[in-house]
């Protein structure tokens, strides 16, 4: 199957081209995003309206870029996959009406997808892809999760933050430092230039058992750490360090513990903090040292990106789930929820 992947859950506009035929990092025939960054910069944040009319603006003219890129003319795609949520209602809104009237004027299937279930899936794109079972970390900045795999499809969660996400907390610590928008990559920058242990903050909640995570005190932390400082520019990169590490361990800790809890040896990491560079070396590290194994997607596909969106449709269509025609979207929507894929766990 040809599978045509749309991601229209926030600020950015996914398309992709996926080829089951080829399968691999092969089965990527073509991808594109484009970013609104620049759009919402001057605004501190997403603006849900905003994003939602960019997204009807670049949305078709993607479409047919990817399928130039891909070498294929519309008639050849074989099923649509489209983000159905979790995400902002009026932006995943555009990429459903979008998907289901491409799906009903080519009398193909279209299926709507879990947007983290995508992020999940994106590490088994790439060649010598994990198999199930195994612990998913998924981090970025709407979503800390830590999930027990025990087939495509079949998921338990461990934990969760109980406040904000990691990216998140990056994203407003950068922003209380005075850095610009969107500053969870410019802290990360930033990081690689300070002074390790210069300042060490908390570890959240691993001085108890759990699974869960907290990152709020964490920022209020830096915070105080800022406002108490110099504010120089190298005190702003050692607060950034001391933050980074803080977040890197926890995660580390938990990941760890996860492991420990579910028997599994492999740990998947998704999403947007998954491109971090100091979350990647740790763990490997980690894993090294236990014995086991760690999988990436490529960074290009940790951010949000219609590549996973179509791989996870793919899956699903394969296994001859598909929806009717009505557009749905699904704004607040939990993963445990999805029907699991009996022909492939099989």
């Amino acid at each position: 199957m040809n599978v045509l992947g749309i991601e229209t859950s926030c600020d950015e506009t996914g398309v992709a081209v996926y080829d089951t035929a080829l399968g691999g990092a092969a089965g990527l025939r073509a991808h594109a995003v484009y970013s609104q960054i620049a759009l919402h910069a001057q605004y501190g944040g997403v603006v849900p309206e905003l994003a939602s009319r960019d997204h009807v603006r670049k949305l078709l003219p993607l479409i047919r870029q990817t399928l130039a890129e891909a070498g294929l003319e519309v008639e050849a795609l074989d099923g649509v996959a489209y983000t159905a949520g979790p995400g902002l209602v009026g932006a995943l809104l555009v990429g459903a009406g979008v998907a289901r009237a491409l799906a009903w004027a080519l009398d193909v299937p279209a299926i709507g997808v879990h947007h983290m279930e995508g992020h999940l899936l994106a590490p088994l794109m790439e060649d010598d892809a994990p198999a199930p079972p195994f612990v998913a970390l998924l981090v970025s900045g709407g979503h800390t999760q830590l999930v027990a795999v025990d087939a495509i499809g079949a998921y338990r969660l461990l934990g969760e933050t109980l406040d904000d996400a990691a990216g998140e907390a990056f994203d407003k610590t950068a922003k209380l430092m005075g850095l610009p928008y969107p500053g969870g990559p410019q802290l990360a920058a930033l990081a690689q230039t300070g002074t390790p242990g210069a300042f060490r903050f908390s570890r959240p909640m691993t001085d108890r058992p759990g699974l869960d995570f907290s990152f709020s005190g964490l920022k209020t932390q830096v915070l105080l750490a800022w406002q108490n400082s110099d504010r120089s520019a190298s005190t702003r990169a050692d607060i950034a360090r001391g933050f980074e590490d803080a977040v890197v361990d926890t995660l580390a800790i938990k990941c760890a513990r996860a492991l420990d809890a579910t028997g599994c040896t492999t740990l998947v990491v998704a999403g947007g903090v998954g491109a971090n560079l100091r979350l990647r070396e740790k763990l490997q590290a980690d894993a090294t040292r236990r014995g086991g194994r760690v999988c990436f997607p490529r960074p290009a596909l940790c951010t949000d990106n219609g590549a996973m969106i179509a791989f996870a449709g793919a899956l699903r269509l394969q296994a001859g789930q598909h929806g009717d025609a009505a557009v749905r979207v699904v704004p607040r929507w939990d993963m445990a929820q999805l029907p699991p894929l009996a022909r492939l766990a099989s």
